[in-house]
């Protein structure tokens, strides 16, 4: 085991970060898996031969990325999609009240398929790289409101099918982290308003060309790894897109 003292970290960098990207890549290796408790800091400060203050730095910094969590008398824990906070995390349609409510999925369609040098981008992978294509809706009370088109590199997802993400019970990020171990710890999302197109419009049952906020979404697992493109067209007559900013 590497052991890291002030005279082996580059003088620029602080030591703090150099303990948060061990701990991020010991989460890389699944050594603490979503949900599960970490060491202490005392332990971590011992691993890792520095003060129990810079592995408490490391671990604010961590915890401020929303990658572990903080449970006062408990401990510190991998963050997970699996709490009823969490699992909406990503979700951003509120209703009038504010208040986010989980929908039912409906799956249209899941099929492979070669990544176009866009997707390629997106993902950071080689164009004609083999993808998963999942298109899906998303309803609210009875009332089809998101057009999901989701794309995956197939290699990090072997052997997923539209058999499993139709019988899945939960949302898509909380079954990455449990059929697959890759929880998905941030995301960067650019909003724009467009018109709906054909195939789209049919199925949220509107009209061609009805405005729709489009919010396109990559998602990321540890050490910034793009694992997801989504691409959510939303309609929000009644529903709303709502983010806390800090």
């Amino acid at each position: 085991m590497m052991n890291v003292t002030a005279s082996n970290v580059l003088s620029y960098q602080p030591l703090y970060e150099q303990i948060k990207r061990m701990l991020t890549q010991s989460l890389i290796d699944g050594e603490w898996k979503a949900g599960e408790m970490i060491p202490s800091e005392m332990e971590l400060a011992a691993r890792f031969q520095v003060s129990q203050g810079t592995v408490r730095k490391a671990i604010d910094a961590l915890v401020s990325e929303n990658i572990l969590t903080r449970r006062q008398g408990k401990g510190t824990y991998v963050s997970s999609h699996n709490g009823e906070v969490q699992k909406l995390r990503f979700l951003r349609l509120a209703g009038p009240d504010g208040k986010k409510a989980l929908p039912q999925n409906q799956l249209i369609s899941c099929v492979r398929a070669k990544a176009t040098a866009k997707v390629a981008k997106k993902l950071n992978i080689k164009s004609g790289s083999a993808i998963i294509e999942i298109k899906r809706l998303l309803i609210f009370d009875g009332r089809p409101l998101i057009y999901d088109h989701i794309v995956l590199p197939a290699q990090e997802f072997n052997g997923l099918s539209g058999k499993q993400v139709d019988e899945y019970k939960g949302s898509l990020y909380r079954m990455y982290e449990e059929l697959y171990g890759i929880p998905m710890v941030g995301a960067h999302e650019e909003i724009r308003a467009v018109e709906a197109p054909a195939e789209v419009a049919a199925a949220l049952k509107l009209k061609k060309g009805t405005p729709l906020l489009q919010i396109d979404r990559i998602a990321y697992s540890y050490g910034n790894r793009p694992l997801e493109w989504r691409l959510g067209l939303c309609l929000t007559d009644y529903y709303h897109y709502q983010a806390d900013l800090e």
